[in-house]
């Protein structure tokens, strides 16, 4: 009982983490009521949410038992543990439409609705906030690099008859994958051992946060997620017959609802630093989290597609979210390029987001 203290007082302390009480609620009501798909899927959002968040913690936790590099690579690969997981459960089912939309909705929340909010919820409380441009154009470079990439075959899709065969797609998919994937490497070694003196620190976690134990935050990461893999099967077979029940279509759930609750914890840190003005920490969890998700979970899905998927999945988008990635890009782009914040630039941001789930949730059912 004494070994696990820390991580109790940590769940007493942390308001959020009492929803915790939701996943055996989820269970009781999967066990009871499996027809209830509306409630199937509220239960799991309040599960998912806490469980991403202390999923989080025992990750910076660990991170910050090791050095700068290891602690950044642990970062890196199990800060979006949450968003995988959940489209590694849609990826399993054969439903393609829910994995590529919760891809780039992920890439766009995380740059436009996380970076905007953590800007408006900093400027609110600080007159004028600074960060590290150097980051925050690495991270906008790596992103045009991915949108280029998901781009391509779209458009060939779209322009060229003799590249919108299926052998041609996977093929072109499967080498854009490796080339990302590749590339996400290579970043990794420049901003976290060749210059990682422009960079800071790889580590999201706040410094004056007590770290868990080794030992519990390596086993709290272990039950965690097993937990999020068991409640995201039961999101991922509701969220479908819920959106119906709404009115919601699959790109808008995929694209916003999915994108919004695998980030939540993410979030809840970006916009926790950004009002204690640590803004480098917050677009580092923005726009890092989003390129992780462009260049090595976007890709790795493909390549895993092959493995347990009822059949290959391909890099190939719907023009209307490769059209809103290169904007989410462009935005980004141009609203750190000074280096400096306000509220208002929050609120522009957000807008761009904004406009975006209107449009999704306003679409007719029909999107492929």
């Amino acid at each position: 009982m004494q070994a696990v203290k820390p991580l109790w007082d940590e769940i007493r302390h942390h308001r959020l983490l009492w929803l915790l009480a939701m996943v055996p609620v989820l269970f009781a009501a999967k066990a009871l009521k499996p027809e209830a798909h509306v409630l199937l899927f509220a239960l799991s959002v309040l599960a998912i949410v806490p469980l991403a968040a202390l999923l989080s913690h025992a990750t910076e936790s660990v991170a910050a038992k090791t050095g700068d590099a290891i602690g950044g690579l642990l970062n890196a690969t199990l800060g979006n543990l949450t968003e995988m997981i959940i489209a590694l459960t849609a990826l399993h089912a054969g439903q393609y439409v829910l994995v590529k939309a919760s891809i780039a909705g992920v890439i766009v929340a995380n740059t436009l609705f996380m970076l905007g909010a953590s800007f408006l919820l900093g400027g609110l409380r600080h007159h004028m906030q600074e960060y590290n441009r150097s980051n925050a154009r690495l991270q906008a470079g790596l992103l045009f690099l991915a949108t280029v990439a998901l781009l391509i075959p779209s458009m060939l899709a779209e322009t060229d008859t003799t590249a919108a065969t299926p052998e041609f797609s996977l093929t072109l998919s499967l080498g854009l994958s490796v080339l990302l994937v590749a590339s996400y490497a290579l970043s990794m070694l420049f901003s976290l051992r060749t210059h990682k003196e422009f960079f800071g620190s790889g580590s999201h976690a706040d410094g004056d946060e007590a770290a868990l134990p080794i030992g519990l935050a390596l086993a709290t990461l272990a039950c965690v997620t097993v937990l999020v893999a068991l409640v995201s099967e039961v999101f991922v077979e509701s969220v479908q017959h819920a959106a119906k029940s709404f009115g919601m279509t699959p790109a808008f759930v995929g694209f916003v609802i999915v994108a919004l609750v695998g980030g939540a914890a993410e979030m809840a840190s970006a916009f926790s630093a950004a009002r204690k003005d640590r803004l480098d920490l917050s677009v580092g969890i923005a726009l890092g989290s989003a390129s992780q998700i462009a260049l090595f979970v976007a890709p790795v899905l493909i390549l895993l597609s092959y493995i347990i998927g009822p059949a290959p999945m391909n890099l190939q988008f719907w023009p209307g979210a490769i059209v809103m990635m290169l904007i989410a890009t462009m935005t980004a782009s141009l609203m750190t390029n000074s280096g400096r914040s306000s509220w208002f630039v929050g609120v522009l941001v957000i807008n761009v987001y904004l406009i975006f789930a209107m449009t999704l949730y306003l679409l007719p059912p029909q999107v492929h």
